[in-house]
């Protein structure tokens, strides 16, 4: 190996895949092409995430053509988080960029990424979409309001934000350091505050397959990102009982003044709608206490995030 080899830095390229058998080949060939031209020395590390159609089959037919690919099979479906972790965590490079598998995130990009690490001294690289890829109405709806709910609890703004990023070995070992299990990759990165830049690309539609991510399971990331980085929903059950218990001292008043007075107490619609408001109230009150002692409970057992099968 020449010095100018030693002296180059190792990029790492990490691809969480799930039941991708019939499109995980096309993404390697298109990355090992872009990566061949562009560095001397990189891997590519694709995460098989307990697919059950021969992706992992796949990925080692590619592995016996070229070496630098790597292969980390879990021994269930633990989640993309699990996935995109368990891929940093065997990661080597001095840089480790994170890509879907379905090629919306396009590979062409990851020479620039580079730049801007290598020449602006930056941390972290963001891939930005400038518009999204087409979606129905509802699941449309669903992330806009995420987005909204994150900005508002949070501060931190997702807009449009993605899995694709690059990033500097100093920013992956301290994500690896964090002692949570249940990691939300997109809001942690900006959470750390290193320095950033962005690229901006619009994302085709997917190669082949369809998208395993239905609105329930974004609804349930987006409601444990959002208890992951604030208690302000929590806060809120405080809000909403303040508010039920000056309404319901309000409504006490006037009942007792009319009894005093010796008018008959009406209302009886009222009545029935004030209980059907309290009772509500005290429904989601107890299901946003609920979600965050799930995930303290989560927590707690300290299981490990996945279980890795092969490598």
């Amino acid at each position: 190996m020449t010095s100018e080899q030693q002296q180059t830095p190792l990029i790492s390229i990490v691809i969480p895949a799930y039941n991708e058998a019939e499109g995980i080949v096309e993404v390697i060939e298109r990355v090992n092409f872009i990566l061949k031209k562009k560095f001397q020395t990189y891997e590519i590390i694709i995460v098989d995430d307990g697919s059950c159609d021969g992706t992992s089959e796949k990925v080692e037919e590619a592995i016996k053509a070229e070496p630098k690919i790597k292969l980390i099979r879990l021994t269930r479906n633990f989640g993309k988080e699990a996935a995109l972790n368990a891929g940093l965590c065997y990661s080597t490079g001095d840089t480790v960029v994170t890509m879907d598998s379905d090629l919306q995130h396009p590979p062409e990009l990851i020479p620039q990424m580079y730049y801007l690490w290598e020449k602006k001294g930056v941390k972290v690289v963001n891939a930005v979409k400038k518009i999204r890829q087409q979606e129905n109405f509802f699941k449309r709806i669903a992330v806009n309001f995420f987005y909204f709910m994150m900005k508002m609890l949070t501060e931190t703004d997702l807009t449009n934000q993605t899995d694709f990023k690059l990033l500097d070995r100093a920013v992956v070992e301290k994500y690896i350091e964090l002692p949570e299990n249940q990691k939300f990759f997109r809001g942690l990165i900006p959470w750390f505050g290193f320095p950033v830049e962005n690229v901006y690309f619009a994302p085709k539609q997917r190669s082949s397959g369809s998208s395993g991510w239905s609105l329930i399971k974004l609804s349930r990331m987006g409601i444990m990102a959002i208890c992951s980085f604030s208690s302000v929903p929590m806060q809120a059950v405080t809000l909403l009982g303040m508010i039920t218990f000056a309404a319901s001292i309000v409504m006490g008043a006037q009942a007792l003044f009319m009894k005093l007075t010796g008018h008959a107490v009406e209302g009886f619609t009222t009545v029935i709608l004030l209980l059907l408001f309290v009772g509500s109230v005290i429904m989601i009150s107890l299901g946003i206490i609920g979600q965050y002692i799930a995930m303290i409970y989560h927590e707690t057992k300290k299981r490990p995030g996945y279980i890795v099968d092969k490598k």
